[in-house]
């Protein structure tokens, strides 16, 4: 993968969870609050795995014991967090070299287990496995009819390029 898409694959990352996070802070209804515990929780373990993969890209200890933490943020400090780690990996991948891409870096998984990935496999892990768990929180909406952002690389490429969408 070209250092040119993991930017902008880390800078649709960024843009999905602002557009995510302001949707979850316009409920109101006391009626969805379990549901946007449960959609917080979710954003907390993409948070802490991001973080988590970010030290091992970082050679950088890490303070988790597990994918998600005892205690549930709340939405705006998580929002605040999510948003700092998210232009920490923007940077990242405007700066990475094909060569860094390829390194293989060990490290060890929260349950003690070892692992090795390259570079790339770590930031691809954290592309897919964000998008994966935004689209269980998007799940989540829909089942109390809130409606989620659409979170779509070409409504992103097209939102922030408007030229794309004339005809040539």
């Amino acid at each position: 993968m070209s250092q040119k898409i993991l930017s902008s694959l880390f800078a649709q990352k960024s843009w999905a969870n602002r557009e995510l996070f302001d949707v979850l802070a316009s409920m109101t209804s006391t009626d969805q609050a379990a549901s946007l515990h449960t959609a917080i929780r979710t954003l907390n373990h993409i948070y802490v795995v991001d973080r988590i993969f970010r030290a091992h890209l970082a050679g950088e200890k890490h303070p988790y014991t597990a994918t998600n933490t005892p205690e549930t943020p709340a939405l705006g400090e998580l929002h605040i967090a999510v948003a700092e780690t998210d232009l920490w990996f923007e940077d990242y991948a405007s700066k990475i070299t094909g060569q860094a891409l390829a390194e293989s870096l060990s490290f060890q998984f929260t349950d003690g287990d070892s692992g090795s990935m390259t570079r790339e496999e770590m930031l691809f892990h954290v592309l897919t496995h964000g998008s994966y768990h935004r689209g269980n929180v998007g799940q989540i909406l829909k089942g109390i009819s809130v409606a989620p952002p659409r979170d779509l690389y070409t409504k992103f490429l097209h939102v922030h390029e408007p030229a794309r969408r004339e005809a040539e």
